[in-house]
């Protein structure tokens, strides 16, 4: 199972062990990741899971290349978006995420 370390907003890592096949926003959601909401449920239908990939995973992140226009639009909607700038409800844990590092927004990753 790919372990996933979240930044948090006070500069805090918290590593989570995740089930291959879910996204990063349930993750968040059932380990209480402060700002990880998923209000919509995961229906790319509000910006409330939005998070900061790692520069050194964007690649894995996105294997398509690009954010698909609708991601882009409701990134439009969060708040501190940044150039790596991802919806979690978008991203699913694949077994060669282990090691994966993203960090909520507020939170000052260096990255």
């Amino acid at each position: 199972m790919p372990q996933i370390t979240f930044i948090l907003k006070d500069g805090t890592q918290k590593k989570i062990d995740a089930p291959v096949g879910l996204s990063l926003m349930e993750v968040a959601v059932k380990n209480k990741i402060e700002t990880i909401d998923g209000s919509c449920g995961g229906s790319l239908a509000c910006a409330t899971c939005h998070l900061y990939v790692h520069p050194e995973w964007w690649d894995i992140c996105l294997p398509d290349g690009a954010r698909s226009d609708d991601e882009e639009d409701m990134l439009d909607l969060g708040f501190d978006i940044r150039k790596y700038s991802r919806l979690s409800c978008q991203i699913i844990v694949k077994d060669n995420m282990d090691g994966l590092i993203v960090a909520v927004p507020g939170s000052k990753p260096g990255w």
